[in-house]
């Protein structure tokens, strides 16, 4: 049985939820939530995944040298310098069957959010009509992009609940062949933001088979592939075979290297599907300055500073293992920095929320409001909190105690 509701149905009840509260962002609605309402003691803001860890130290060196690069237009598929170290760190990383073409290939993006939000618009055009109302498949909870990019492209949303109980991430199994033939595209994320969880390349050799059966396109979230602290995450471009057909995987150095406000990122995967992208990109997207892809040409030569980011969130998570033992279902997750965790038994995602907000100083974020109602009335997200390991350990571990004091 599929997890979708019937299209006309899902088509109601998503002009509903067109007029409601969760088509706005879950950020806005926080800052609803708590503005009645003074933090308790001195703020610790755990809501937002920006990561705090410092800057790589080569940054500042490599803009100087390139500061004229600033008074020229860039290539929308960005300089060859940065196409080709990309590619090469794809292979040293991953072991892919081979090196990707750089020239056909690789492309690059002002940030992955621009990138996955036209994914969508662009996998619609590529593939084409389909048996019945096209759709495009989303883990729910899901990063808010997908769904905005999938409203943009005129495609019905398909939720897909990713709870404890299928591991959070989407449950292939439950597709259904009526389904599986109007998809355009489906998103997945892994290590999966909220959750954590990860996909093995069982999984991603299982969604393959039927993007290639289907004819839809993988567009795989790889964003938090750095983050971890037992095994490396896997890539949906490792069970793509020699040609990468239907697989589009998306990278970023927000994470990896602590720089979210340089907005470099890349898409990786299908040939033909990134020619078609980058037709669209030339001339809806923003063209990435040429200086940032040269400090992103030297952080895809590094690894030392991603070791020690993983090492900085290693010690955080070893401290969440300390403070919060086994409460609200807490588990280490596989991979991303974010804990998910269950607070039903306190009142739900918003009160418990509040309370943190209020008592505690600690601001979290409702884990329904990245999330969607199912067909069924239920929210996936709903009964938990998302909390980001972003500050520094000492900040963390005060944020912690505070959390179980509170909520005691």
């Amino acid at each position: 049985m599929v997890v979708s509701a019937s299209p006309s149905s899902a088509r109601a009840a998503g002009s509903l939820e067109a007029a409601g509260q969760s088509e706005r962002s879950p950020f806005a609605r926080l800052t609803e939530l708590l503005a009645p309402y003074q933090p308790g003691e001195k703020l610790i803001n755990l809501s937002v995944g920006e990561p705090q860890h410092a800057l790589p130290g080569f940054v500042g060196e490599v803009l100087a040298r390139h500061i004229a690069d600033f008074g020229r237009y860039p290539m929308a598929k960005g300089i060859a310098p940065f196409r080709e170290a990309a590619a090469a760190w794809l292979m040293r990383r991953f072991a892919l069957p081979r090196t990707p073409d750089p020239d056909s290939e690789i492309l690059v993006l002002n940030g992955s959010r621009e990138g996955l939000f036209l994914a969508a618009v662009a996998a619609a055009r590529y593939v084409g009509p389909r048996s019945g109302t096209p759709a495009i498949l989303l883990p729910n909870p899901f990063y808010p992009a997908y769904a905005a990019g999938t409203r943009a492209a005129g495609c019905e949303a398909v939720f897909l609940p990713t709870t404890r109980a299928n591991g959070f991430l989407p449950d292939l199994d439950s597709l259904d062949a009526a389904t599986l033939a109007r998809t355009v595209a489906i998103f997945v994320a892994s290590p999966a933001n909220p959750q954590g969880s990860v996909a093995t390349t069982a999984y991603y050799v299982k969604l393959k088979q039927l993007a290639d059966r289907y004819g839809f396109l993988i567009l795989s979230d790889e964003c938090y592939s750095e983050i971890y602290t037992r095994e490396a995450p896997r890539s949906a471009l490792q069970a793509a075979g020699d040609d990468f057909r239907n697989v589009a995987v998306f990278q970023s150095l927000s994470k990896r290297s602590n720089l979210p406000g340089l907005r470099v990122g890349f898409v990786a995967g299908d040939a033909n599907f990134l020619q078609a992208y980058h037709e669209l990109r030339n001339v809806a997207a923003p063209q990435v300055p040429v200086p940032l892809q040269h400090v992103a040409v030297a952080a895809y030569a590094d690894e030392t500073h991603v070791e020690e980011n993983r090492r900085l969130y290693r010690l955080k998570f070893d401290l969440a293992d300390q403070i919060l033992g086994s409460r609200y279902g807490y588990q280490r997750p596989a991979g991303g920095f974010c804990l998910w965790l269950d607070v039903a038994a306190f009142g739900g995602d918003e009160a418990a929320t509040v309370k943190l907000f209020r008592d505690g100083g600690v601001r979290v974020i409702p884990g329904s409001y990245l999330a969607r109602s199912q067909p069924d009335g239920s929210n996936p997200g709903a009964g938990y909190i998302r909390v980001a390991m972003v500050q520094d350990s000492e900040t963390t571990a005060e944020a912690l105690h505070r959390l179980v004091r509170v909520l005691a």
